[in-house]
């Protein structure tokens, strides 16, 4: 028997060789926080069912995680025998390696299991860990914070950039306003927007997220994500560029812009799809048109430009993404969102989030 501590990414572990297949098993390990990490996304990240991770943290909705911190990573659940299991049968049942099993137990192909003994599973087999009773899985948005050091160039507006936040509710946050400067070492407090995964009724469709509380900060502006138009099952890849009423996109690259254009009938148009957005694990119910406006593919992004798409005329140029077929951005919409023009509800584009969740 001998231990060795390893790191896997990220995870520090104290592990011991106990002669499986694998070999390996961490009887302790802790993940090291870092910027942009949730609970849900550390969960993702180590392949650990969130409620099993929040209890071995005894953390709840308002717990805050900070840069830096270390948090406990179980390797393993426990499963109590019922009548006529073996160690095959419970290893199917959460779809992982028997040998491991054995070899995490100290067990081996002779050993007998009773009714009610309780045995150790790994984590990271395609069955489904039994959820600890508490804490309870959240079911509504919750807010928590976490701090942020401000290094030199930092901004508060770079700051909500890099976080993923409006900068009004950054602002808020620290009561500053936006004459207010940070100055390098300053402690930021910075909301984290947790979201968990609402159920569909079906594997076909996508996650109907309030724009406000949720998809706009399940899919932060920076953040590249797949598109997936329902009614010809293509996709392709596109960025949140801007956007605080609906999400402002561009395609990444030329060939994506290709693929759009042939699912809007080889034109770009302001025809509304049904889509829905694929982003780090999660399926959100959306609607598109693919009409690029406001900016100018071969002016510089950001600044003012004398020609934008779509009629838009001089003004900021919101043409993020170069070279890839399209003068300026297009909208996708999430539930409840609204057009910039005039901030209201698009009827159109909200019938088809509701047909990509499956709500009608």
């Amino acid at each position: 028997m001998m231990f060795k501590k390893l790191l896997i990414s990220g995870i520090l572990c104290t592990s011991i060789i106990i002669g499986s297949t694998t070999g390996i098993y961490a009887l302790s390990s802790t993940y090291t926080v870092q910027s942009g990490d949730t609970y849900w996304k550390i969960s993702q990240k180590v392949n650990v069912p969130i409620t099993n991770l929040m209890a071995a943290n005894n953390a709840t909705q308002s717990t805050i995680l900070n840069i830096g911190q270390k948090i406990v990573v179980p390797q393993y659940f426990t499963h109590t025998v019922v009548s006529g299991e073996t160690y095959w049968k419970v290893s199917q049942k959460y779809g992982v390696n028997i040998n491991d099993v054995l070899a995490l137990n100290g067990a081996n192909a002779n050993s007998y299991l009773y009714i009610g003994q309780k045995i150790k599973i790994p984590f990271g087999g395609t069955g489904t860990a039994p959820a600890p009773t508490a804490p309870s899985t959240p079911t509504k948005p919750y807010i928590t914070y976490k701090n942020y050091t401000v290094v030199k160039g930092d901004t508060y507006w770079s700051i909500s950039d890099k976080f993923g936040i409006p900068l009004t509710e950054l602002l808020n946050a620290n009561n500053k306003s936006q004459s207010d400067w940070p100055n390098i070492g300053d402690i930021v407090k910075v909301p984290v927007h947790n979201v968990p995964v609402k159920s569909t009724p079906g594997p076909q469709y996508g996650e109907a997220l309030d724009w406000w509380t949720e998809a706009q900060y399940v899919i932060p502006i920076g953040a590249n994500f797949e598109v997936y138009d329902i009614k010809t099952g293509k996709s392709f890849s596109v960025r949140r560029t801007t956007g605080a009423n609906h999400a402002d996109c561009e395609t990444l690259t030329a060939e994506d812009t290709k693929i759009m254009k042939e699912i809007w009938g080889g034109s770009l148009s302001w025809t509304k799809r049904p889509v829905l957005v694929k982003y780090n694990g999660r399926k959100i119910a959306a609607s598109m048109s693919s009409m690029p406006h406001a900016g100018n593919d071969k002016a510089a992004a950001g600044v003012w430009t004398s020609w934008r798409s779509g009629d838009y005329g001089a003004g900021t140029n919101y043409d993020w993404i170069k070279n890839n077929g399209i003068d300026g951005h297009f909208d996708i919409h999430f539930l409840n969102s609204t057009r910039h023009k005039d901030g209201e509800v698009d009827a159109g584009h909200q019938a088809n989030i509701r047909t990509a969740a499956g709500l009608k």
